[in-house]
C-alpha cells in the first residue's frame, strides 16, 4: 500500500472517530472529576465540599453571548432552591478573571463565580461547548450534563436539579 492511500485511510478513520466520539463533557452516571478553584469572595471552594447536596455547575465565558443570557435564570434558579441542598457554581474560563468579576456585577450574581483561568478544571470536564451545565448529585455523581443554552434550557435544569432534591 503507497503513503498516500494510507494516509487517506488513517484520516478517514480518525474523522470518523471524532464522528463518532459522544459529545458529552464528563460521562453521566460516573463521579465528577473534584476541583478547588478560587473564588470571586476570595476564598478557595473544592468540589468535594459540597458532597451530600445537589450541584449545578455552570462553566462560561464573558465573551459567550448565550452566557450573557443564561446568567439570570442560572441566578433564579439558585435563588429559588439554594436553601433545599442545592449549591450553583459559576466557573468561568476567561484568562482575566477581572473581566468575570465585572460580568458577575454586572448581572448581579450571587452564586459562587470560581475562576479557571487556567483551563485545567475545563479540560478535566472535557468542555465542547460553552455554556456547558453538568449537575451533579449529593453521593458526587454525574447525573445530567447540558451544552450549549437556548431560552428555555433553564426548565431542563429546573426539573433535574427538583428530581434530585427528591432523592
Amino acid at each position: 500500500m503507497n503513503f498516500h492511500k494510507t494516509s487517506l485511510i488513517v484520516l478517514t478513520l480518525l474523522f470518523g472517530l471524532l464522528l463518532a466520539a459522544p459529545a458529552m463533557a464528563v460521562d453521566v452516571g460516573k463521579a465528577a472529576p473534584d476541583f478547588t478553584l478560587a473564588s470571586a469572595s476570595g476564598k478557595n471552594l473544592r468540589l468535594a465540599d459540597f458532597r451530600g447536596k445537589v450541584v449545578l455547575v455552570n462553566f462560561w465565558a464573558t465573551w459567550c453571548a448565550p452566557c450573557r443570557k443564561e446568567l439570570p435564570y442560572l441566578e433564579a434558579l439558585y435563588k429559588k432552591y439554594k436553601g433545599k441542598g442545592f449549591v450553583l457554581l459559576g466557573v468561568n474560563v476567561d484568562k482575566n478573571p477581572d473581566v468575570a468579576r465585572e460580568m458577575a456585577a454586572e448581572f448581579k450574581v450571587t452564586f459562587p463565580v470560581l475562576f479557571d483561568n487556567l483551563q485545567k478544571v475545563s479540560k478535566r470536564y472535557k468542555l465542547r461547548a460553552m455554556p456547558s451545565t453538568v449537575i451533579i448529585d449529593r453521593s458526587g455523581k454525574v447525573r445530567y450534563v447540558h451544552l450549549g443554552y437556548k431560552k428555555g434550557y433553564e426548565k431542563k435544569y429546573a426539573k433535574n436539579i427538583r428530581a434530585l432534591l427528591a432523592k
